[in-house]
């Protein structure tokens, strides 16, 4: 009785509240009409021409994807860019030794001579955005197998880069939206020559750690900065000591007027990934199969990295990144679980699934959508524990991933195209001097046959490989990894460069590490194309089309938003503080002051640097402490991101940057599924913290000196 009256209330909200509130929604920038309105009640100043333009100079201009896995914005006119401190934390750790540790000491450049170039990082502008679902959908049918679909949209969008593309040095990329039901070309340009120009310390940057990671109220300096180069003709180039600061069409102003409760924000980025169309199978799926075994593989590999990093400081810094990478989601993945159950995630889709199955009741094409959905869920929960150790095991493995690679050269030799085998390995090769560079080889190997235990015991019999089988079988994976380390070509740079001297397809194939992998991925393989897992697999997409298209039918007065899929958004919302729970409402910023309470020298998470302590006795801030005489630290918004949107930018009402967001709060970690109106946060760095700290503590005074502020 109790659960069908908590279902009623649902009923209620979601049917009679479905017209989106402002804060939520991850909206495309180019299609903004239908949000102008909105967004000018909330007080926004600007018009839609200031936010998105093709012809002209505005915001978006200001915004890049950061190495194509965070956001970072534009802030003077000579190329510098605000991002986070953790989305910069790979090539801060790089740049870090023993004898030069700029991780925990901090760095900036006060001379240009002293940037660091940063080999790989990219910053990527957005040029334009176009609908091409018309072009598509009219050579599309519902006849088509998705093999056939896939590869008619692949051929069309092709056509659509060149044809948008042609003359320029430009790139395209067409992504589908609404779960195949529509499509749109971005046109972009990426800017190659990206080097940091300043970090605060990590005690700064990442203070509170992994404790505080997720957690409000929060306290941490999360940022850093970089500087794009360019060629003379302002266009992207290769690294040369010949290129110039980037000239930016447009540059984010910095307010240090602050906000209060209720003013307008939005954020501008590139949001990774939502699934807020997934059917409540498919979260029962996740909460009970995929994120606790995702979470338990991370464990393990978190608990052996930490063992030597803690023992050694040239690891601590070599590893610190991917130790960071590896606990960031492993924490992501409890506190969604956690909350998808806490927020009743799941009898909310099962509120929208049954008003889908009441519309579909008399329309054919979406009567069997909701029975396909469930179907397909059951029959790919057998193979969900082989995806996760494709995915944590072997993908995401550093050795593991670089023995993986050398599948591509065997499948050309055994193709008989021996030259494009010797191809790739050129291509390949390189990769491996770089892990031998950095890499722990005793943590490698650790993390390989204690994983690979947790594989033989979790994985169904029928899907194990024969060689994993009969190791488990006889308790020999130890004595078998012992083998691999004395054997296998892959075990040390010695060997390795060893076997690079005289390549020989034939020595790859016999080497015991390589077997084990390619074991691994052919059971995966076999097991993804098992022919029901396959169908499954082909009706969920079909239906989750199909559902998603009558969905939009069924609420036409609606303004739907796309999922997250890595391209550029904008999300609009209000500062506001939230309650987590009846006695307890968290303010909407967070001072220095917090900073001194968490202090404990005695817990690395919570080191406070002496200079920072001595400027806040003397309550030093500058012109950046707020009205009341405080220096604001972080503050939240209602704002909807997810990851990728890290590091973006926080503007105010007026295209000002007032701060750059960094994190999710841990109460709404089911937001990716279902946005928590209620609860659901944005924390962000506090732009007068960011300034405090390059000009009070690291007395950056030439950066300062190139940003546009206003008081």
């Amino acid at each position: 009785m109790k659960r069908r009256v908590i279902i009623l209330c649902m009923i209620a909200v979601i049917s009679f509240g479905n017209l989106l509130k402002a804060d939520e929604g991850m909206w495309l920038p180019f299609l903004l009409g239908r949000n102008m309105e909105d967004m000018k009640k909330l007080g926004l100043n600007l018009t839609q021409e200031e936010i998105y333009s093709i012809n002209n100079s505005s915001l978006k201009d200001a915004i890049v994807s950061f190495g194509g896995f965070c956001t970072a914005e534009v802030i003077s006119k000579r190329g510098m860019l605000l991002t986070n401190h953790h989305c910069g934390y790979g090539a801060i750790a790089d740049a870090s030794t023993e004898e030069n540790n700029i991780l925990d000491d901090g760095f900036w450049a006060k001379d240009p001579s002293l940037e660091i170039p940063v080999p790989g990082l990219t910053a990527t502008f957005v040029i334009s955005i176009h609908d091409v679902t018309g072009q598509i959908v009219k050579n599309l049918n519902d006849d088509m197998t998705e093999d056939e679909r896939e590869a008619k949209i692949k051929e069309i969008s092709a056509e659509l880069k060149k044809e948008h593309t042609k003359g320029t040095n430009y790139d395209a990329f067409v992504r589908d939206f609404f779960e195949g039901n529509e499509f749109y070309l971005f046109v972009t340009e990426k800017y190659k020559d990206v080097r940091l120009i300043g970090t605060p310390p990590q005690s700064i940057g990442k203070f509170g750690y992994d404790t505080d990671n997720w957690m409000y109220p929060r306290h941490t300096g999360d940022f850093s900065l970089f500087r794009i180069y360019a060629g003379k003709d302002n266009k992207p180039a290769d690294y040369s000591e010949e290129n110039r600061p980037y000239s930016p069409k447009h540059s984010l102003p910095i307010s240090l007027k602050g906000y209060k409760e209720g003013d307008f924000s939005m954020i501008f980025g590139f949001p990774g990934r939502t699934d807020r169309y997934l059917s409540s199978f498919g979260v029962q799926q996740a909460i009970e199969l995929e994120q606790p075994k995702r979470v338990d593989i991370r464990a393990k590999k978190l608990e052996i990295m930490k063992k030597y990093m803690d023992a050694d400081t040239k690891v601590r810094l070599n590893y610190s990144s991917k130790y960071a990478q590896v606990a960031n989601y492993w924490k992501y993945f409890i506190g969604q679980t956690e909350q998808l159950k806490k927020n009743n995630v799941v009898e909310k889709k099962q509120v929208i699934e049954k008003h889908f199955q009441d519309f579909a009741r008399d329309k054919p094409k979406y009567q069997p959508v909701l029975g396909l959905i469930q179907r397909a869920y059951v029959n790919t929960a057998p193979f969900v524990y082989a995806k996760v150790y494709q995915s944590e095991f072997i993908y995401t493995v550093d050795l593991n991933v670089n023995v993986f690679r050398m599948k591509f050269v065997d499948d050309a030799y055994k193709a008989g195209d021996e030259e494009r085998g010797k191809a790739i390995y050129a291509n390949i090769r390189g990769l491996f001097e770089s892990f031998y560079e950095d890499a722990n080889l005793d943590i490698e190997f650790e993390i390989l046959a204690e994983v690979l235990k947790m594989y033989y015991k979790d994985m169904p019999s029928d899907q194990l490989p024969a060689m994993v089988k009969e190791l488990g079988e006889k308790n020999q994976i130890d004595k078998f990894i012992s083998t691999v380390r004395k054997k296998s070509i892959f075990s040390s740079a010695k060997k390795f460069n060893k076997f690079d001297k005289k390549f020989n397809i034939k020595k790859l194939r016999k080497d015991p590490l390589f077997q084990l992998i390619m074991e691994i991925n052919t059971a995966f393989e076999a097991g993804n194309n098992v022919s029901e897992h396959v169908e499954a697999k082909n009706n969920l997409k079909k239906a989750n089309r199909l559902f998603v298209r009558g969905y939009r039918e069924m609420e036409p007065e609606r303004n739907f938003y796309p999922n997250a899929n890595s391209t550029l958004r904008l999300t609009y919302g209000s500062v506001l503080p939230y309650s987590p729970s009846d006695d307890v409402k968290y303010p909407i910023y967070t001072t220095l002051e917090g900073v001194m309470e968490k202090e404990d020298p005695n817990n690395p998470e919570f080191e406070v640097p002496e200079k920072l302590k001595k400027l806040h006795e003397a309550k030093d801030y500058g012109r950046y402490a707020n009205e009341n005489g405080e220096m604001v630290v972080n503050f939240i918004s209602n704002n909807d991101i997810t990851g990728g949107n890290s590091g973006s930018p926080v503007i105010n009402a007026d295209g000002h940057l007032i701060g750059t967001a960094f994190d999710g709060n841990w109460e709404a970690m089911s937001g990716d599924i279902y946005f928590e109106h209620d609860i659901q946060r944005t924390i962000s760095c506090d732009i007068r913290y960011v300034l405090f700290i390059m000009d009070k503590y690291g007395e950056a005074h030439n950066l300062i000196q190139e940003l546009e502020i206003i008081e």
